[in-house]
């Protein structure tokens, strides 16, 4: 896939500036040294620890987005990517300061190192007196480096660093001292275990575009923040449900002498905190699917999940990708004297953090997975289906195969239909239409769907619109179908064989009923066009020359392509890029093949 090189800004060289000022404009906890880009609160409890992180930007919402009541005291900000010098982080330290002494906390890259490190010193120089108020904690939480090849340089820092300063800053809200704050840091940093993929390098704001660095089909499992190289490639991009399990087992692994970096036992008595972090350019609609696959991975290796974190936490700018972090909760074999209390960790991360990089949490484990789809079975019908009248087609074989071929005509058009609606809809008619024939043709092949029965299978049509397709396009199917349901039952006059007649009465009754909920008309560039023209057809010949009528109503989509939209998704699109184009309406263009496939022209 393409690198996506397009932004909003003034200009480069301000963003990070401008990002802030926003930050603080949301935030009115906030204040920002602008020469420093150093963002820390206004009105700060100096009688309690403070916490500084910090370093390159482009992670929103961190560090930045983490500065408020019960998490950071100040973040220190670089220019995207690059680490603030020293002469920044000595500013955030004396704005910080109080009475019982701070920790830094820093992602383990050498920039950061460095500069963090180097302001410490200077500081601890030329105040003798507060040498050791000033503690640092390096987090480095990246299980895709190997011991060997990270031997010199470690880990790299990732989202694990956010849980770890959320916990030592909750514990510094309640007054603890500074070796406390320091301690429970230093403990969650060496529990914490992330693990990222991505579908494709980020773009930096003011460089050249550059080349996809992956192929269409990859991914790159262990893809690190700075758009620096994974641990390896994918090819072709597997289901969430296979990739997962991979992922668990860089966090979880024991016995790859690389990769051993946190003691999980794996005898089903480990505890964690899950994290999904979507690292920049993830729907929330794909997110949430991360979060349920990746707790699936991790209890089948029987590991229980106390606590389910997902969101934006550390981004690389829009990276299409995701990571996962583990921390390891303490067990009762831990000795005390170096690990605090389970209880006391999901306390801490519990507890309200007024900062607008934090996201919801239920604060209690995630609910068992046999009860989240537990809810009550759908209930058949209050009308027996003995009720329905009973209709069977003049042959019943040549109907199936019919709405076989109409389903497979429906299938082989989606791309073509799927290219229609990029230009003139959402882009999403061509596979919602696709879901109702494959529905169908499950259908069809269980029997709900057959010829014996015209007035069920139609009403089981419907359903299928009404559930499998969705949206605008499945309730305009689906009224359509009741209603020609209905019509078949209203017209039979005691008959048990469908003739052409009825079905001219029935579709009919079916389009006026569709009239009463949609203002389309005929012509208005949307999938009443060739519906209307096949029906009124149709009608007009009594239910004689079907292939005729459905030719016109081919020839009737076809047209669509020089209509003005009056309907549908078309109407919010510019009229101009309609008529240069010459698109026809998807919609209209779906009915053409139904109607082509029904009749086999």
């Amino acid at each position: 896939m393409s690198i996506q090189s397009k932004h909003f800004l003034n200009n480069p060289e301000t963003l990070v500036v401008d990002s802030l000022h926003g930050l603080c404009t949301l935030n009115p906890q906030l204040s920002l040294d602008e020469e420093n880009k150093v963002v820390y609160l206004s009105s700060q409890d100096r009688s309690k620890v403070a916490l500084i992180c910090g370093g390159g930007s482009g992670h929103e919402p961190a560090h930045a987005g983490f500065v408020g009541d019960g998490v950071l005291t100040a973040a220190v900000c670089g220019s995207i990517f690059a680490s603030p010098n020293s002469s920044q982080v000595r500013r955030g330290i004396d704005l910080v300061e109080n009475e019982k002494g701070t920790v830094i906390i820093v992602k383990n890259y050498t920039g950061d190192i460095l500069n963090f490190g180097l302001a410490k010193e200077q500081y601890a120089a030329q105040h003798p007196g507060k040498a050791n108020s000033v503690k640092f904690v390096i987090v480095g939480d990246d299980v895709a480096v190997g011991k060997t090849q990270g031997k010199i340089v470690g880990r790299r820092g990732l989202a694990g660093t956010v849980l770890v300063y959320k916990i030592a800053g909750a514990l510094a809200r309640r007054g603890a001292s500074l070796e406390e704050v320091h301690a429970i840091a230093e403990w969650t940093a060496s529990r914490v275990a992330t693990i990222g993929v991505g579908l494709e390098h980020c773009h930096v704001p003011g460089t050249a575009p550059g080349p996809s660095h992956l192929g269409p089909a990859e991914i790159e499992i262990g893809m690190g923040i700075h758009n620096e190289p994974g641990h390896r490639r994918v090819s072709p991009v597997p289901a969430l449900k296979d990739l997962l399990p991979q992922l668990v087992d860089f966090l979880t692994v024991t016995t790859d002498p690389e990769r051993s970096f946190i003691p999980f036992k794996n005898d089903g008595t480990d505890r964690v905190v899950l994290l999904v972090n979507n690292l920049g350019g993830v729907s929330e609609l794909e997110l949430p699917g991360v979060t349920a696959e990746a707790r699936r991975a991790l209890e089948a290796k029987g590991v229980k999940i106390e606590r389910v974190l997902a969101g934006t936490f550390m981004t690389s700018l829009n990276m299409p990708g995701f990571s996962i972090t583990t921390l390891l909760l303490p067990s009762p074999s831990d000795p005390k004297s170096e690990a605090p209390d389970a209880s006391l960790v999901l306390s801490l991360l519990d507890e309200p953090a007024n900062v607008p990089g934090w996201k919801w949490a239920s604060g209690t484990p995630p609910p068992r997975a046999d009860q989240i789809a537990s809810g009550a079975k759908r209930q058949e019908s209050a009308v027996a289906k003995d009720n329905l009248v009973l209709l069977h087609a003049e042959d019943t074989q040549a109907f199936n195969v019919a709405i076989e071929r109409a389903c497979h005509a429906l299938i082989e058009a989606e791309p073509e239909i799927t290219r229609m609606d990029n230009i003139a809809g959402d882009g999403d008619c061509g596979l919602t239409l696709k879901a109702g024939a494959t529905a169908v043709l499950k259908g069809l092949k269980d029997g709900r769907i057959s010829g014996d029965n015209v007035v069920r299978s139609v009403i089981a049509i419907a359903q299928v619109a009404e559930e499998e397709m969705g949206g605008t396009s499945g309730a305009l199917y689906s009224i359509f179908f009741s209603a020609l349901a209905q019509g078949l039952q209203t017209h039979h006059a005691g008959a048990r064989t469908l003739s052409h007649a009825l079905w001219a009465e029935a579709l009919g009754s079916a389009l006026r009923k569709l009239y009463t909920y949609t203002r389309a008309r005929p012509p208005s560039r949307t999938l009443v066009d060739p519906l209307a023209t096949f029906t009124d057809a149709l009608v007009a010949a009594k239910g004689k020359h079907v292939v005729v009528a459905a030719k016109a109503a081919g020839e009737a989509a076809l047209n669509t392509r020089d209509l003005e939209a009056k309907a549908g998704r078309s109407a919010y699109v510019e009229g101009d890029r309609l008529r240069e184009e010459r698109v026809p309406d998807p919609g209209a263009w779906g009915v053409k093949a139904i109607l082509e496939g029904l009749f086999g022209h």
